[in-house]
């Protein structure tokens, strides 16, 4: 591979430099939610902080206000409770996901810490109309790795124990009458059960098994509580939605695709019906189930472009929350009056992106090596030919995640810089069916990383990237790609960027948070298990802090000191290999993040960076950082030998 820093290309046939901030910064909107009762609305916006909180608006009125005062990171997650009066809202500290749910009285503004316990960590189970003042949290106080049902009362905030986990339950469902009478196993083989009980005080007893290559999931009960929907692949490539009897147990498939596994679900949530099934191959596509809702989905797919998914709906089912997703515009939120059958806009998400020159995304797929077909995107600069560009192959995370169709802003910044961006659905990734799944297990490092290579491949010999000039980015799993392709494959990349990436598969596995101690069976039939002897040589091969003396490519390396998952020695101990070998690498460590950086100033901070070392690297456009770091970021800057 060449050191010399590749020739800029012909700038002047690009669109405008799009400002990072606006892509990466904060929506100036975001994530709407309607009361129950229907009277007002609630959605993210920032405060005069630059700090996304909860405002809650009238409708028809003008009186917008922040109901919440988050000092630091910002609220992501939010929702009405049942009694419309209510705003529960989820908060960590720094980024350690021990996340707390908060409620907000909008008559006294009063906020309470409904989960005041450092360390533990609240999940929400349930809620319900009949019992508009109380939840149903998922708390792992009584043990860290254990999380146990409690009933949370939003008027007193006392929290009572429900249900107690008897040591390896990962998950639970509750049915009409707020009793939880479901829960989900991962079993010993990686495989997956599903429990039953017909009262909260009746015996548990086992209502169906997966095996590890089987999809199992409990959605919801019926109204009655007489049968369950399920996410199933028993019996088939992809996974389907299914009715399932409990007594008598005859399943009736609901909907079905052979090209991919069933991705949304659309369920009336008083009623407990089934209304509309999603699937996407590439694109998403409903199936509508209950001819109640045909009309409006008959016209809501004519109000705007893009894929489009129900947000929220009050109580009386008369007013929908929609949202739009689009490929070269920012979400776009409307109101669907049912009655009426018409449109409301609410807002853009980013509305400076409405008129910006967005590049488009294409589903692809290619052969692999091995002869398996894989599916990804690929994004191309406006303004010049597709023809040897220099090129970015983001990597997607999880790895039991994907890459989608619609509005990426990493994927636009790059494009708006003049790179191609090309995004791989490697095995491994979901959405596909269980065979492409599969395919990736006990693969970390192998047929899942020359997927990526294979991809890399197809786009030079297309003649759309130039050999040369081909960077490898991404974040959790796409870290550890990007650091795989640095440390085994040298020569296919110019660069890499590592966000968050795990480097040492014995380390990563030996320190996941406690309370996915029950899911513990999945990373090892699907990576590997680091406590069985027969499979150290595999992860040793796989991890690339064993093969650092490889990695002679410059390396951008961003990290959150409070990562519960990917934790901090990862990223140091594989900067500190590069440096013993003689390698060149910029480390970022933010110390108030965790797994990804939340806080904008942070996100635009490594984004900055990753701009200017993508330049100085494939010679790309950049947008100049006017000081040594974003103003409020907390960055921590280690440079190891000597990066272009």
């Amino acid at each position: 591979m060449s050191s010399t820093i590749p020739t800029p290309p012909a700038f002047a046939q690009l669109p405008p430099l799009i400002p990072r901030a606006t892509l990466l910064g904060n929506p100036e909107r975001a994530n709407p939610h309607i009361a129950p009762d229907g009277k007002r609305l609630a959605w993210l916006a920032p405060d005069e902080h630059g700090v996304l909180q909860v405002w809650v608006q009238t409708i028809g009125q003008h009186d917008a206000r922040p109901v919440t005062a988050d000092k630091s990171r910002g609220i992501q997650s939010y929702g009405w409770a049942y009694d419309s009066k209510t705003i529960i809202y989820a908060q960590d500290a720094a980024g350690d996901e021990n996340f707390h749910l908060f409620a907000v009285d909008l008559d006294s503004n009063n906020v309470r810490d409904l989960t005041p316990w450092q360390g533990v960590r609240a999940e929400f189970v349930a809620a319900n109309p009949k019992f508009p003042e109380r939840m149903l949290v998922a708390l792992n106080l009584r043990d860290r790795k254990l999380m146990d049902v409690y009933r949370v009362d939003l008027r007193t905030g006392a929290v009572e124990l429900d249900t107690k986990n008897p040591g390896d339950v990962g998950g639970w469902l509750a049915d009409d009458n707020m009793i939880v009478r479901a829960a989900t196993i991962t079993t010993p083989d990686g495989g997956t059960e599903i429990r039953i009980r017909d009262s909260a005080a009746g015996p548990w007893r086992t209502l169906m098994k997966a095996g590890m290559e089987d999809n199992l999931a409990a959605l919801d009960f019926t109204k009655d509580g007489q049968a369950l929907f399920l996410s199933t692949s028993i019996g088939t490539d992809t996974a389907r939605l299914v009715r399932h009897e409990i007594v008598s147990g005859k399943e009736t498939v609901i909907a079905q695709s052979d090209a991919a596994d069933l991705s949304d679900v659309m369920i009336q949530p008083t009623r407990h019906v089934v209304q509309a099934a999603a699937f996407d191959p590439g694109r998403m596509h409903w199936t509508v189930i209950d001819p109640s809702i045909q009309a409006d989905f008959d016209a809501i797919a004519k109000v705007a472009d893009g894929d489009f998914s129900v947000a929220d709906r009050d109580l009386a089912d008369q007013t929908w929350l929609v949202s739009f997703s689009s490929d070269r515009a920012p979400v776009r939120c409307y109101s669907w009056d049912r009655a009426l059958k018409k449109a409301t806009f609410l807002f853009s998400v980013q509305p400076k992106l409405d008129d910006a020159p967005l590049a488009p995304m294409k589903p692809i797929d290619f052969t692999a090596r091995d002869g398996m077909k894989i599916h990804g995107y690929l994004t191309l600069p406006i303004g010049v030919a597709a023809k040897n560009l220099p090129m970015v192959l983001a990597v997607h995370g999880g790895p039991w995640g994907r890459d989608s169709w619609g509005f990426g802003p990493y994927t636009q910044l790059l494009a708006n810089r003049g790179y191609a961006v090309l995004q791989i659905n490697f095995r491994s990734s979901t959405g596909f069916g269980k065979k492409y799944l599969h395919a990736g297990d006990r693969e970390w490092g192998l047929t899942m990383q020359s997927d990526l290579t294979d991809g890399v491949k197809w786009a030079v010999d297309a003649g759309i990237a130039d050999p040369k000039r081909v960077a490898i980015f991404g974040g959790s799993y796409g870290g550890y790609a990007a650091l795989a392709g640095a440390a085994f494959t040298p020569d296919v990349y110019r660069c890499a960027i590592d966000e968050c990436g795990p480097s040492n598969l014995f380390t990563l596995l030996a320190s996941i948070p406690p309370y996915w101690a029950v899911i513990r069976a999945i990373f090892n039939t699907r990576v590997g298990n680091p406590d069985d002897p027969k499979d150290k040589e595999l992860l040793t091969a796989a991890s690339p802090l064993f093969s650092a003396d490889k990695i002679k490519i410059p390396m951008l390396i961003g990290q959150g000191a409070n990562d519960p998952r990917v934790k901090q020695a990862e990223a140091e101990q594989i900067v500190d290999a590069i440096a013993k070998h003689r390698g060149s690498a910029v480390y970022a460590l933010y110390t108030d993040e965790g797994h990804g950086f939340v806080r904008p100033e942070n996100r635009l901070d490594f984004t900055a960076r990753m701009e200017k070392f993508l330049a100085d690297n494939l010679g790309g456009r950049y947008e100049p950082m006017k000081e040594d770091r974003i103003p409020g970021s907390t960055a921590k800057i280690r440079v190891v030998g000597s990066p272009p």
